[in-house]
């Protein structure tokens, strides 16, 4: 297999080639250490990589598969993580200036548990500084600099998970480890062409991660497929001591379908789900559920909640994350920020009162119970991840794609509540960026997300493009 076509490779075949001894854990490593640090800049996507640990890890896993141990799917492959996570003996910066020299003392959760697999870390991954904490309103959010689709650099990666989007887009690592608060996890699949899966809120440990919104931040793969994202989660999903809203609950990557005979799904489309977004994020959307038919039932015109989601949300990221960041307050260390908009964008949050934050609470919980019921009767709801394709870098948010104020997106309100989604490229659009379809199902129904979307890249081949690279 030639480098290129190593480096885009799946995790099962990966895994193959690896237990077939047709390439070494160190050669792959080598191979995404040396495109980390040729293609990483380019792309802003990097902000440590991890030789010294990355080949004492291949070595291991390399003398254990010649010794016939294997510790699972992920034995041997390479891997990066959003660089909110703890990872002992390298800088954990949080994409923020303030933050640039900050070592931790032990690994988080996660990147132990990847390790117990087998996987190897190779790079700490961009992110936009906080992961979006002080608001920030343009893509120029994180000293590392704006992160770049690889299908486009003159247009937004996504954030805040911006470096894991672009560098599995990229090649650089065959999956990456993000977080989602509020779209940090799809936007960037979306952005990028690669699969996000966001996990349900308390499945996977969050130790060792950095805080933006203790009752709202998630961890979660990002990947080539649904099937490599299912392998990723089952290796760190499940109940750590360490952080007391993790769930005692683990989660299996579900078998390959039968060939026949299989079960139809149910997918609700919601109303309005395609008025005034971007021509072909709604054609593109309009074809994949032409798809979704041949493996489901599509139910249109589902009606949403109307519930204030965006309020009740904003209030808790706002209120939790300028506690969680106390100390750039009270030291005066706002201002060393990368983007203009975030050195005071934290300080609306200090209006907040201890009475309307637990009120955001209370109503949350009414939320949750109304989310449950408009997804009881469904295996999923589908909508495109995002009305627009890739905001260009030159432009803030507001003024990307003035004309597109329609649709509907379910990522604040889904986030809310605390339910799983996945992300799967479903097409191209506006400067050849691509799009995505958006699947949300009811909590801990990631099985179900996974083998709709599963299917879906089983009969269609958006999720194997890969840019030009160079």
């Amino acid at each position: 297999m030639m480098a290129d076509e190593l480096a885009y490779a799946s995790i099962p075949e990966l895994g193959r080639l690896l237990r077939a001894r047709r390439v070494t854990s160190t050669a792959l490593t080598e191979l995404l250490l040396e495109r980390l640090e040729r293609f990483g800049p380019r792309y802003n996507c990097v902000v440590t990589v991890t030789p010294e640990r990355a080949l004492a890890e291949a070595a291991t896993a390399d003398r254990e598969l010649r010794a016939g141990r294997m510790r699972g799917p992920l034995h041997g492959i390479p891997y990066g993580v959003k660089d909110l996570l703890a990872a002992k003996g390298y800088p954990t910066t949080w994409g923020a200036e303030p933050y640039r020299y900050q070592t931790l003392d032990d690994d988080a959760t996660v990147v132990a548990r990847l390790g117990a697999a087998g996987a190897v870390l190779v790079a700490k991954l961009a992110m936009v500084e906080l992961a979006g904490g002080m608001g920030y309103s343009q893509a120029n959010a994180s000293f590392t600099g704006p992160g770049k689709t690889p299908w486009n650099v003159d247009y937004w990666s996504g954030g805040s998970s911006s470096g894991p989007g672009a560098a599995v887009a990229a090649g650089l690592v065959p999956f990456a480890i993000g977080s989602e608060t509020s779209g940090s996890i799809l936007t960037p699949a979306a952005y990028c062409g690669v699969t996000g899966l966001r996990p349900t809120y308390g499945l996977v440990s969050r130790h060792g991660a950095m805080a933006l919104s203790w009752t709202m931040d998630k961890l979660g793969p990002m990947a080539r497929s649904a099937e490599d994202c299912a392998l990723v989660l089952a290796a760190i999903a499940g109940r750590d001591p360490q952080d007391s809203s993790s769930i005692g609950r683990g989660f299996r990557a579900p078998p390959p379908e039968p060939r026949r005979g299989g079960r139809r799904f149910r997918i609700g489309v919601p109303k309005g789900v395609i008025d005034s977004v971007q021509g072909e994020v709604a054609e593109n959307f309009t074809a994949a559920l032409d798809v979704l038919r041949g493996i489901a039932e599509i139910v249109p015109d589902v009606e949403l909640p109307d519930l204030p989601f965006g309020v009740v949300g904003g209030t808790i990221i706002a209120a939790e994350g300028m506690s969680a960041f106390d100390d750039l307050l009270e030291g005066n260390r706002l201002k060393a920020l990368t983007a203009p908009e975030d050195r005071t964008g934290g300080y609306g949050a200090l209006a907040i009162s201890a009475r309307d934050y637990l009120r955001a609470l209370r109503v949350r919980r009414l939320m949750g119970r109304a989310y449950d019921e408009l997804l009881k009767p469904f295996d999923a709801i589908a909508t495109p991840t995002r009305t627009t394709v890739a905001s260009p870098l030159d432009k803030a948010f507001r003024d990307a794609y003035p004309d597109v104020r329609g649709g509907v997106s379910m990522i604040g309100s889904s986030n809310v509540v605390g339910v799983p989604a996945i992300s799967v490229p479903n097409g191209f659009g506006l400067a050849g960026l691509p799009t995505g379809l958006s699947l949300v199902a009811r909590a801990f129904d990631e099985v179900k997300l996974v083998r709709i979307a599963r299917a879906y890249q089983g009969r269609t081949d958006w999720h194997t493009r890969r840019p030009e690279v160079a």
